[in-house]
């Protein structure tokens, strides 16, 4: 297993089986793949770095008028330090910002789906981010289409089982590094909840993936492109034949610490009513099903954000 050359895989080819076969076998060896020509509005991530600069330079004490810690962080701002990796003992060297759903007037689930908190001391930010929400949702289920067709299912597979999915779109900033961070990382080693992420802003130093045998290998796509990765949901459901892979984003050394990192990942999920059962095709006398019980979707996010420290028990 060669776990030193991830190639950029691009999207625009019209070979769906060819684009299906690259993307699957790169899921199967390192549970991430990179990709570029996705498709996403280039004019709209451009605003959207700009917004994000600018909501992230806020002052804390008005960032905080826009943290509800009754919701675990599902919309609006998380404060530096409140994320922890399963299992670590230092929180995240991170802040951030959740955008989800929003569902028309009306729908059955409405009432269900959180509402977004937007900040009004940012100019344009709602007319900018509703948008790239919707083309990252786009996306993402492109790619998911790709990915059934590699695990034997239908091309549309997916469709019905994440239109209308709590996924989130998050705006991240790792501050410059100052005093003592013993111990602690911009994000500590962790596998994502979801069914896959989809993730702008990694051509930045700093995201590595562990390998098998126990080294950390650097993940950055070209300037634009997309790293995706396969999250704990898909890994479930497929019964481990497409790996969910540590990750970690480092901190960086020398004169990049005193500058901040700004990175965009979308959390794709399952519709929350959705039972995660495994797919027959991938239980096998050498891969037995792991998980003989299915599991609603959204109980199974709400035991990972208990674990991460955002909800409480």
């Amino acid at each position: 297993m060669d776990m030193t050359q991830m190639p950029d895989i691009s999207l625009s080819s019209s070979d769906t089986q060819a684009i299906s076969k690259a993307l699957g076998d790169s899921f199967r060896t390192y549970g991430f793949a990179k990709v570029i020509d996705h498709g996403i509005d280039p004019h709209l991530t451009k605003e959207a770095w700009r917004l994000s600069k600018q909501l992230f330079a806020r002052p804390t004490e008005e960032k905080m008028r826009w943290y509800d810690k009754d919701i675990a962080g599902q919309r609006g701002y998380t404060p530096f330090k409140t994320e922890i990796a399963k299992g670590a003992d230092h929180h995240d060297l991170k802040e951030f910002w959740h955008v989800g759903r929003t569902l028309p007037a009306g729908h059955p689930l409405e009432a269900e789906m959180l509402k977004n908190i937007w900040p009004d001391s940012v100019a344009g930010f709602r007319d900018v981010f509703e948008p790239l929400y919707a083309e990252f949702d786009r996306v993402g289920a492109k790619i998911l289409s790709y990915l059934a067709l590699y695990l034997g299912l239908e091309a549309d597979w997916f469709d019905d089982k994440i239109n209308v999915g709590n996924s989130i779109l998050r705006l991240l900033h790792y501050p410059p590094i100052e005093g003592d961070t013993e111990g602690c990382i911009r994000a500590g080693a962790h596998e994502d909840i979801n069914l896959i992420t989809l993730l702008l802003g990694a051509e930045e130093s700093g995201l590595q993936i562990l390998r098998p045998d126990g080294t950390w290998m650097d993940v950055s796509p070209p300037e634009g492109g997309l790293s995706l990765n396969v999250g704990d949901m898909l890994q479930r459901l497929c019964n481990h034949f497409l790996p969910s892979t540590t990750h970690r984003v480092r901190n960086p050394m020398g004169e990049r610490s005193k500058f901040s990192r700004y990175s965009m990942p979308f959390f794709l999920h399952l519709n929350s009513d959705y039972p995660i059962a495994t797919l027959p095709q991938c239980i096998s006398a050498e891969n037995p099903n792991r998980y003989p019980e299915p599991i609603l979707a959204d109980d199974y996010l709400k035991e990972r954000l208990i674990e991460i420290g955002l909800l409480k028990a």
